[in-house]
């Protein structure tokens, strides 16, 4: 991977004081355990095991990111951790890789599939049938969640990751971020969201020395 840029930097180390701050909204959240829907071989999902490639120690965690991380119980804590480690990288329409960019669906697909090793399908409107349909009032952190921006149902899409935040890859131009559901833009724009899988993750050790590689530096 190319070396950060420093606007890269500036926002994975806010990520990092994000994750701190949601702590006290999500974690609760993250305590609930949820069975993986049953109809994801038939919904176009695709599961392939993942090999661990922590390396640093855990015990550099910064403090905000390991209370955050203690109440971790469902793999939606890898999901919504992979999202904030790409605040930052550009917008590009078609991209697949942080390297050269990340249109919405680009990015949703790429977090998934390096945080889970599951594949999803390419485009936002294939992505809203997968999964489990869930409201408004139940969504948890590591649902997909999906606007109308051109035109078209199901044209844009992001995870969520608790307190009405989501992150996303917005436009051209711009870079993957933290947004507002309730902002106006995006509350007059929202079509649904989907949940793909919450499944358990042992007792986290494995994510906090990752998130401590990643972000730990800062």
């Amino acid at each position: 991977m190319q070396p950060l840029t420093l606007t890269q930097t500036c926002a994975r180390a806010a990520a990092g004081m994000l994750i701190g701050l949601l702590m006290t909204t999500t974690s609760g959240a993250f305590a609930d355990e949820v069975s993986s829907s049953s109809q994801n071989a038939n919904n176009g999902i695709f599961s392939s095991s993942k090999s661990s490639d922590a390396s640093a120690d855990a015990a550099r965690t910064p403090g905000g990111a390991k209370s955050f991380l203690s109440g971790v119980a469902s793999k939606a804590g890898d999901v919504v951790v992979g999202a904030l480690n790409m605040i930052g990288v550009r917008y590009r329409w078609g991209g697949n890789t942080p390297d050269s960019g990340l249109d919405c669906s680009g990015f949703v697909r790429y977090v998934f599939q390096d945080t889970l090793g599951m594949t999803l399908p390419r485009r936002a409107e294939e992505m809203s049938r997968v999964g489990e349909k869930v409201t408004v009032s139940d969504l948890k952190p590591g649902d997909l969640v999906f606007f109308n921006t051109m035109r078209r149902s199901f044209s844009h899409v992001g995870i969520y990751i608790g307190d009405n935040k989501f992150v996303h890859s917005p436009s051209t131009g711009s870079t993957i971020r933290v947004d507002d559901m309730e902002d106006g833009y995006w509350e007059k724009r929202f079509q649904g969201a989907r949940r793909i899988e919450n499944a358990p993750v042992g007792d986290g050790s494995e994510l906090r020395q990752r998130v401590s590689a990643s972000i730990g530096g800062y």
